[in-house]
């Protein structure tokens, strides 16, 4: 939840404690927090004297972090959570190793349909780097598991990289800009349709 004033989020906190308590629920205490993040945090927090960056929290797989535009105004940066990354690329190699002796078609439509999905989740504005950099980590791996398959063959890397265009989809950002998400226009004066 986000709020402009603190006061208005700790009185939303103790009182959506106290709704959940009638239920005999309670919020996960290292789950909940109230931290300062938005367009006037860092100025804010330059006012009370306190130095660095404001806090980042990570939601929904991505890292939420206070930014600024090239223009120095605020902008919301994500990028994919670190830990999420590095335990799907664990698992990636993992399940490489069991695929090493598939057919080459076959391993490219399985590390496609990954690649695939890891773009629509994640291709968020501002993760581009992250999500480039998850196709190459998969195409490492994969070229590792082919090296794995034969003590008398070497695959070079100009074979690779023809793979890899032929396999690995490009990773271009698949979600818009929230402003552009949330343009709602109507036609004349008449509401939403």
């Amino acid at each position: 939840m986000g709020f402009q004033h603190r006061d208005d989020a700790e009185r939303f906190h103790r009182e959506l404690s106290e709704r959940l308590a009638k239920f005999r629920l309670e919020l996960h205490p290292t789950k909940t927090r109230l931290i300062a993040f938005g367009k006037f945090a860092l100025s804010r927090q330059r006012e009370r004297g306190q130095g660095g960056k404001p806090e980042t929290f990570n939601f929904l797989g991505l890292t939420h972090i206070c930014g600024r535009s090239r223009g120095g105004k605020f902008l919301l940066r994500r990028h994919t959570e670190r830990k999420r990354m590095t335990a799907k690329l664990h698992e990636l190699a993992r399940e490489m190793q069991r695929r090493r002796h598939q057919p080459i078609p076959e391993q490219g439509r399985w590390l496609n349909a990954v690649v695939r999905g890891h773009v629509a989740y994640y291709a968020v504005p501002t993760n581009a780097h992250a999500v480039e950099a998850f196709r190459t980590q998969v195409a490492r791996h994969w070229h590792r598991a082919l090296l794995r398959r034969s003590q008398r063959r070497r695959l070079s890397w100009v074979r690779m990289q023809r793979l890899v265009t032929r396999w690995l989809p490009r990773t271009p950002i698949s979600h818009p800009w929230p402003e552009q998400r949330f343009d709602a226009r109507t036609r004349g004066k008449s509401p939403v349709r």
